[in-house]
């Protein structure tokens, strides 16, 4: 009985040892198995089937953004919301119910240009593809790049709006040019190549330390100073950041009647394109306000700013300077 036993387990474990390999997809080409079998390890794509990834098959626009949300970890952790954000907000052809509309909501909020009437279903370039990736990136940090222009064959095919995400994406060696230098700016996406690209890009990341599972949190500090015995400078500061395409703006002071003031304040980010110099500096603003109050700071970007409005009798100016 016990022999037995010992086979059944052995033949067991050999079905599972067996069985790993099975997992592995067989019809991608060389360039392909390892970024694609290290996302599929990730649990950011899966297969057609458990063989098979189906590379060749063009990605629809629907797979295309929650591939990028997915393998960029793009979410709306920072963002506050008076009601629950829905899909029909901001496209009119991506139902509420859909398995990709979240996706869709956070690539929006994250500044993804996507057309407000997209087909979700119908088929991505590779230009479009290329400039939704970008602008993703973009949300994680601003990298360094060589100043050089690359003269594609076929540039004269490129839409002027996505010239400059395409020469990024190959600056940054997330797509590599062929012998002939042509990018195929109106060819099809496909699967595989769509998801070749997320792995370099993670791959890029990474080396530029840009942590994909717990991204940096923007934190701003408050600090009061005495001017005199009515009036104190307040600064709000996000601390050091990289360049100064990091900002901070005071948009109003809202008075509340416990003696709080809500310094209501927008943060800007590196905008997409734009060259800063590597230069640290402290990112902060200033404004000055009633000894009265103690002062609250209150993130409202991307929201429109509420209008200063004072019950007290005496209400503080404000002065806000930005630095």
């Amino acid at each position: 009985m016990k022999k037995i036993i010992t086979l059944i387990s052995a033949a067991l474990l050999l079905s599972t040892v067996s069985t790993g390999s099975v997992f592995a997809f067989t019809d991608l080409d060389a360039t392909e198995k390892e970024p694609i079998m290290m996302l599929k390890e990730k649990g950011i794509v899966d297969g057609v089937d458990s063989t098979h990834f189906a590379p060749r098959r063009p990605i629809s626009y629907a797979q295309s953004v929650s591939l990028l949300v997915k393998g960029l970890n793009l979410n709306l952790d920072t963002m506050r919301f008076i009601k629950k954000p829905e899909a029909s907000d901001y496209f009119t052809n991506v139902p509420n119910d859909a398995w990709y509309a979240e996706a869709f909501i956070i690539a929006h909020l994250n500044g993804l240009n996507i057309p407000k009437n997209v087909d979700p279903s119908a088929t991505i370039t590779r230009e479009q593809y290329a400039d939704l990736l970008i602008h993703a990136m973009d949300k994680k940090g601003t990298f360094p790049v060589i100043l050089m222009y690359i003269g594609f064959a076929d540039e004269d095919q490129i839409d002027k709006a996505y010239i400059n995400s395409m020469q990024l994406l190959y600056l940054h060696k997330i797509a590599k040019t062929e012998e002939k230098r042509m990018a195929y700016p109106k060819r099809e996406m496909t699967r595989g190549e769509a998801a070749v690209w997320v792995s370099h890009t993670i791959q890029f990341l990474k080396a530029h330390s840009v942590n994909l599972t717990n991204p940096q949190q923007d934190e701003v500090t408050v600090a009061v100073d005495s001017i005199n015995a009515d009036l104190n400078k307040i600064t709000l500061s996000r601390g050091i950041t990289p360049n100064p395409g990091y900002g901070i703006k005071i948009e109003g002071i809202r008075f509340q009647t416990d003696g709080t003031a809500q310094i209501q304040y927008s943060l800007t980010e590196p905008q997409p394109g734009m060259m800063y110099p590597q230069v640290v500096t402290e990112s902060k603003a200033e404004t000055f306000l009633s000894s009265k109050y103690k002062p609250i700071a209150v993130n409202v970007t991307g929201a429109a700013a509420e209008s200063s409005v004072s019950s007290s009798p005496n209400p503080s100016i404000i002065v806000p300077t930005e630095q």
